[in-house]
């Protein structure tokens, strides 16, 4: 890859458009192309109503992003999803929301079934909303062979989405995901903001990171409107965001061991991941942590006195999450089914760009946290978990990991913040950077969460893409049951537990 033709910058660094030059098409398409077969990551692809395409590429070695654009002069192009499988979802993404066609795409059908955001635009002839999920599915032709639908309605309280099933007997020889069921047009209701909205749209994005994506937003805003937070605040959003990593991290674990019949693990699990919750209630009156952020600093800060009387509760709650998870690695029962379910080895998760646990259990070295790092993580970097395996097995044990590390941060920050004054209450934001793109990455619990913001001559929102770690990951759930007993997808799936909402915006 040339590296010229895409301008390099910092994670959450804005840059102004006219900086940015354009490339032609053929250019800007190999350098995507060549880019991600040498080691790059293509971490956002969109496009907006004037036929431009941009993207956006991770080298993370040098803890650099690179960002390039394209103008179309009609609504199609040649797809780079043949030579480039990261580009799959995104090509047929900026297809539905455009109507520009990614000519030659391998299988070329809707992600979220909508109609264009283009008024007589559409790249499949559509002129009504479709129906979620109707369309064609790949199918396994031969003797013996035979389809499982399962979904969109499931047997728990969960979000709706459909897989379909390729089996031999018991065997999965293909599994294709459908979803969309959840889409709610977050994407482009955040066009004209920031509104009065604007936050409370990112923090629901998928609501089991809400820290995630509110952090993502507000270091948007913050980067286009020239503000730097005090780094008190940072230490205390790094708390929120460590919170929210392991509530969710222990209540996989006890699902995953729920999953498999191992109900001691599953039961305290199922109690202890409440623990981890109130602790973000206690400082915010929110277990998800909702308001707890603020663009500017924070709405709802970790007073010296409170941060002193969650120290004692957090140890408890970590000695019982130590108590109960380490039942798992002594269950032989347990082990051999997480080590015999859901391989994804290395070089597939390096082709289809997984990214957070998914991607560690593999053997990829990958965290926003130290590859990119922001706020607190820039001066106190976190150990990065990784696994080998890449089964349900690795997917667990990273986890198990993280939990260690985002205690050990934990603690260290709260007998900090326990020692530091309040910082005052953050003022309202002067008006954004006019015409100018910022790019903002936090490691959210699942893995890299992307909120990209460029702005008109005006300074308010002209696109607003938003990337959550699912959308990367959901095709990793489908390899992971090649081969697998359809049994075993309940297992697979937990141990990915993506977002459905996430996917679907």
């Amino acid at each position: 890859m040339n590296k010229s033709e895409f301008v390099p910058f910092n994670n959450g660094q804005t840059l102004a458009l006219s900086d940015i030059p354009e490339s032609s098409l053929d250019e800007f398409c190999k350098a995507i192309i060549q880019g991600v077969h040498g080691g790059l990551r293509l971490v956002c692809f969109c496009a907006d109503a004037d036929l431009r395409l941009f993207a956006v590429l991770a080298e993370d070695a040098a803890g650099q992003l690179r960002v390039g654009w394209t103008q179309l002069s009609q609504a199609s192009y040649p797809s780079i999803t043949p030579h480039c499988v990261q580009a799959n979802l995104f090509e047929r993404e900026i297809a539905e929301q455009f109507g520009i066609v990614p000519e030659g795409h391998p299988w070329f059908k809707p992600v979220r079934f909508h109609t264009s955001w283009v008024e007589g635009r559409d790249a499949w002839g559509r002129t009504s909303i479709p129906e979620p999920a109707v369309m064609d599915y790949f199918t396994v032709r031969g003797e013996e062979i035979h389809e499982v639908a399962v979904g969109p309605v499931h047997a728990g309280v969960i979000e709706p989405g459909h897989f379909r099933f390729q089996c031999h007997g018991e065997t999965v020889l293909h599994l294709e995901i459908a979803l969309g069921f959840q889409h709610r047009g977050i994407e482009r209701t955040m066009v004209g903001g920031p509104h009065l909205l604007s936050f409370k749209h990112a923090e629901t994005v998928s609501g089991d990171a809400t820290i995630a994506h509110g952090w993502a937003y507000c270091r948007v805003l913050e980067s286009l409107a020239g503000v730097q937070v005090p780094p008190r605040s940072e230490w205390v959003r790094g708390v929120a965001l460590e919170l929210e990593r392991m509530a969710n991290h222990v209540g996989d674990l006890g699902a995953m061991a729920g999953d498999v019949g191992f109900l001691p693990t599953a039961s305290f699990c199922g109690r202890i991941r409440g623990d981890w919750l109130n602790l973000s209630a206690a400082v915010c009156g929110s277990r998800l942590g909702r308001d707890w952020l603020k663009p500017g600093g924070l709405r709802f800060d970790l007073e010296p006195e409170l941060a002193k009387l969650l120290l004692p509760r957090m140890a408890k709650a970590w000695t019982d999450t130590r108590d109960a998870i380490e039942l798992l690695w002594g269950a032989a029962s347990v082990m051999n089914r997480f080590e015999a379910a859901g391989h994804v080895d290395e070089a597939q998760a390096r082709e289809i760009g997984l990214v957070g646990v998914a991607a560690r259990a593999s053997g990829i070295s990958l965290d926003v946290r130290k590859d990119h790092p922001f706020g607190p993580y820039a001066d106190h970097p976190v150990m990065v978990s990784l696994a080998e395996s890449g089964n349900v097995h690795s997917r667990a044990w990273v986890r198990w990991l993280e939990l260690a590390e985002s205690y050990r941060f934990l603690t260290e920050a709260l007998e900090g913040l326990a020692l530091a004054p309040c910082d005052p209450v953050p003022e309202a934001l002067p008006p954004l950077a006019p015409s100018s793109v910022c790019v903002a990455l936090t490691e959210g619990w699942r893995g890299e969460v992307l909120h990209l913001a460029m702005t008109d001559s005006e300074g308010r929102f002209s696109r607003y893409k938003i990337v959550d770690p699912s959308f990367h990951n959901w095709f990793g759930v489908a390899l992971a049951m090649r081969g697998e007993q359809i049994s075993d997808f309940p297992i697979c799936n937990k141990s990915f537990n993506l977002s459905y909402c996430g996917h679907d915006l």
